[in-house]
C-alpha cells in the first residue's frame, strides 16, 4: 500500500474501522483503499455568475487540484463523492471540457462512485463513474445527508461542519470532521463551500448530548478537539 503522508496522521474510528482524517478534507480508509470526499460543489462560481454575483471563476480548478493531490498521496482503489458534487442541477452542463478531461484522468484505473445530493440529484451520464443514492460497505453506510434514525455506522456530508477554536492569536474558524464512534460528518471539500458551526441546532438530532470530537483541519495536520472546547459563532 502506497501512502505518502509526511505529517502526523490523525486516525478517526467508527466501530472497528479506522480512517485517516486528512488535513485536505478527505477521509481515507486504508483497509478498503477508499477515499471519501463530500460536497465538492463544482461550478459554484459559475452558478453565482448566472445571478450576477461575480466570484473569481477558479473554484472548480482549485477543488480538482486538491482532489488530485489526495489521489497522488493515497493511490486509492475507489473514490466516493458524498453528494452535492455540483452546486446545482445544471452544474454538470456548465463544466468546461478541460475539467471533464481532468475528471476522466482522475477516474482512470479506479472505481468512482457519485452519491446523489440535494443540489445534484441527477448527474450527466458522460461524467463517468457509478451513481447511487447511498452505499453500504459492511456495517458502514455512506450517504449525503446524515440520518438521525440510522442504526449502525454512518459517514455523511451535507452540513459542512466547522469549528471555532481559540489559538495563540485569538479564535480561528476552520472546517472539521465531526464524529463520535458511530457517525462522521465530513467537511465540505469545495473551494467555495461555506460551513456551519458544530454548535448549530442542526447537529443536535444527530448527536444529542453525546461527546463528539471535532477533527479540525490545520494547514498540515488535523487536530482532535472536544466539541465542548469549541466556541459558537
Amino acid at each position: 500500500m502506497n501512502i505518502q503522508v509526511k505529517h502526523p496522521v490523525t486516525i478517526l474510528a467508527l466501530g472497528s474501522a479506522a480512517f485517516v482524517a486528512d488535513s485536505l478534507g478527505a477521509l481515507y480508509w486504508p483497509e478498503e483503499r477508499l477515499l471519501i470526499v463530500a460536497d465538492l460543489h463544482f461550478e459554484k462560481g459559475s452558478a453565482y455568475a448566472a445571478r450576477r454575483v461575480f466570484l473569481p471563476p477558479y473554484d472548480t480548478a482549485a477543488t480538482l487540484a486538491t482532489l488530485a493531490a489526495l489521489i497522488a498521496r493515497y493511490a486509492p482503489r475507489t473514490i466516493v463523492a458524498l453528494g452535492d458534487s455540483f452546486h446545482d442541477v445544471n452544474g454538470g452542463e456548465r463544466l468546461p471540457g478541460q475539467f471533464r478531461a481532468t475528471l476522466r484522468q482522475l477516474q482512470a484505473g479506479r472505481h468512482w462512485i457519485w452519491i446523489a445530493g440535494n443540489h445534484d440529484p441527477v448527474l450527466p451520464e458522460d461524467l463517468g463513474g457509478a451513481r447511487h443514492d447511498e452505499l453500504a460497505i459492511g456495517s458502514i453506510t455512506l450517504r449525503h445527508e446524515p440520518s438521525a434514525q440510522h442504526d449502525g455506522f454512518e459517514i455523511a456530508g451535507h452540513l459542512h461542519p466547522v469549528a471555532r477554536v481559540v489559538g495563540s492569536t485569538g479564535s480561528v474558524r476552520r472546517r472539521c470532521f465531526l464524529s463520535d464512534r458511530t457517525r462522521c460528518i465530513l467537511p465540505a471539500f469545495g473551494a467555495y463551500a461555506g460551513g456551519l458551526n458544530l454548535h448549530d441546532r442542526a447537529f443536535a438530532p444527530l448527536f444529542g448530548g453525546r461527546e463528539r470530537i471535532a477533527h479540525v483541519m490545520g494547514r498540515e495536520r488535523v487536530y482532535r478537539i472536544s466539541h465542548r472546547q469549541c466556541l459558537p459563532d
